[in-house]
């Protein structure tokens, strides 16, 4: 795959996270990080914080770019982050439903692997 292809869905993992950092907005308590390593390829939105004196740690979404594929590692959207690159212009052959048994992917429109 060139480069140009790697960057146009590098750009729309990055836009779709920011999309739900915004959308998710500001809390006091909690806070929504955008983690993003482009040296191996990793993107993730994680939650930090306290509510009602209990730890809130969790991945909201963690996406990985592997053989020029989007490996959705975990998906915890309700509209699927799937749908949303789609929606930026990605092929669903190009997308991969990581967190699905591989026999489960084979019944989606997405990438088996």
């Amino acid at each position: 795959m060139d480069t140009l292809n790697r960057n146009h869905l590098k750009q729309a993992i990055i836009t779709v996270l920011q999309d739900y950092l915004k959308f998710l907005g500001k809390d006091l308590d909690n806070e929504i990080q955008l983690i993003i390593d482009e040296k191996q390829k990793h993107y993730l939105l994680v939650e930090t914080g306290w509510q009602k004196n209990r730890r809130i740690y969790g991945n909201l979404i963690h996406i990985d770019l592997i053989n020029d594929k989007i490996w959705i590692q975990q998906d915890g959207t309700e509209e699927g982050i799937a749908n949303e690159l789609v929606k930026q212009g990605i092929s669903p052959q190009q997308i991969v439903l990581a967190f699905k048994t591989p026999e489960r992917r084979k019944i989606t429109d997405f990438a088996v692997s």
